[in-house]
């Protein structure tokens, strides 16, 4: 140890509670009042964790419910950003900041004595006086952090003052031994030059993985292993072939080697759009870019007659394995369609993306500018394909609906439609049986929602 003395500061919770209002999303926000700490200034709804028997969500929902007089269902708590703080006046505490969109109850001053405002504020119109340590966790959650640092300085004030803003963002460096095995290296660097720095960027749930590599000169690529050869060769084809006519809204391949099911791609800029929140007029550009980038990859190649029907022949399978896990009345739905799917015309192919959803699509908000990665689960094939599991995105948001539309440059043909509902439910079944199997929860509670949400569009 190189210090005398232990850390022991206190833990405490702050509720990022957001809606969405006339001027764009909004933030709850409590002005505190009496002899408290910071009185005058506006802050979060927030408590300390009351001992060890309190777990840090569950101080969380308590506080909403004695403050706000919310209440609030673990299930909706997301974690935000974890902050440092120390205050001007040398006191130190990890600030723990959750997210939550859903909660029952309207928010009011339930502790006056402590508080004695209590009100909505847009994130672009946050009122003043506001405590540092607060502006300083909403900052870091709206950059993307995941953790930070706030040290105010003896004299700095504790009201929020752009001068002497104090917050640090952490970036996330890569994992102790999460870099790529000698071959892939020795294959990415004779592609780009020696690397200087590897970050594991794979997803959770996926068997691919991903690394961005710095430069050591400079410049930043992706180096990718696939999980599977038919995969690899989905994806360097795509690259090779109709993705260069996308331009800039998605990467290049720089080399492939399929020994290694390995591709270097150069890196395309934005953050994902998997769990991220924006104002209801920049979801609609966003969703018209959407569109925009739809009808660029279906009209990247020529369309040909289609040489399959719908794909019905893993359902059985699947079926068999969702089917603990499906909701009374899923079964007969499921059927139902199958069986009218029969019926259905053939439709032309098009290039698709075959994974065309948020978590694949990359918003730079600077630039205004939609990007879109992973195409190795691209093939030809009705271009609806494309929109099965985009159409949760927008699902109770006619708006954002008839921006996809807008920027697609029409709406779907009847036939069109009947072939998404069939393709939406096949994959529903898929991803429950798919999750069930290799313990993904969230994987069958999409599939299950997205069949609650056909069936009560099939209703009369």
């Amino acid at each position: 140890m190189s210090g005398t003395q232990r850390h022991t500061e206190p833990l405490d919770v702050h509720l990022i509670a957001v809606r969405e209002g006339a001027a764009g999303l909004e933030v709850l926000l409590s002005r505190r009042a009496g002899d408290v700490y910071a009185a005058g200034c506006w802050h979060l709804v927030s408590g300390h964790v009351d001992g060890p028997w309190e777990d840090m969500v569950a101080a969380l929902v308590r506080e909403a419910r004695e403050e706000a007089g919310v209440v609030i269902d673990r299930a909706d708590v997301r974690a935000a950003v974890t902050v440092h703080h120390r205050a001007p006046a040398g006191g130190a505490r990890i600030g723990v900041f959750f997210v939550v969109d859903r909660w029952e109850g309207t928010p009011e001053v339930m502790e006056p004595h402590v508080c004695d405002a209590m009100g909505w504020f847009a994130f672009g119109a946050l009122p003043e006086p506001m405590v540092a340590y607060c502006r300083a966790g909403l900052d870091a959650y709206r950059a993307g952090a995941r953790m930070a640092v706030h040290f105010q300085e003896p004299g700095d004030p504790i009201a929020y003052d752009r001068s002497v803003d104090r917050l640090v963002l952490l970036p996330e460096p890569a994992a102790h031994g999460a870099v790529p095995n000698a071959a892939v290296r020795a294959f990415a660097e004779q592609a780009v030059g020696r690397i200087g720095e590897w970050a594991d960027a794979s997803w959770a749930r996926e068997e691919s993985r991903v690394w961005r590599a710095a430069g050591a000169e400079g410049g930043e690529w992706y180096v990718k292993i696939h999980q599977n050869a038919r995969f690899h060769h989905r994806e360097v084809d795509a690259l090779r072939s109709w993705v260069s006519g996308l331009g800039a809204a998605a990467p290049r391949l720089v080399a492939a080697d399929p020994t290694l099911r390995a591709v270097v791609l150069t890196a395309v800029g934005g953050r994902t759009l998997h769990g991220a929140v924006h104002p209801p007029e920049q979801q609609r550009l966003i969703f018209h870019r959407i569109g925009q980038l739809a009808a660029a990859i279906h009209h990247s190649a020529p369309p040909r007659p289609a040489a399959d029907g719908l794909p019905l022949g893993k359902l059985e399978r699947h079926l068999a394995g969702a089917l603990p896990h499906l909701a009374p009345g899923d079964e007969k739905f499921i059927r139902a369609t199958a069986e009218r799917a029969t019926g259905l015309p053939p439709l032309v192919t098009v290039p698709t993306h075959g994974d065309f959803q948020l978590r694949n699509l990359r918003w730079d908000e600077t630039a205004e500018a939609l990007h879109v990665i992973d195409f190795e689960r691209s093939e030809d094939g009705p271009a609806v394909r494309d929109f099965v599991r985009l159409s949760d995105a927008w699902h109770g948001r006619p708006d954002l609906s008839q921006a996809v539309r807008d920027g697609y440059g029409r709406s779907f043909t009847p036939d069109e439609e009947a072939h998404l509902t069939v393709l939406s439910v096949l994959d529903s079944v898929s991803g429950v049986s798919y999750g069930a199997a290799h313990g993904d929860p969230e994987l069958v509670e999409r599939g299950r929602r997205t069949l609650a949400r056909l069936r009560a569009a099939q209703r009369p």
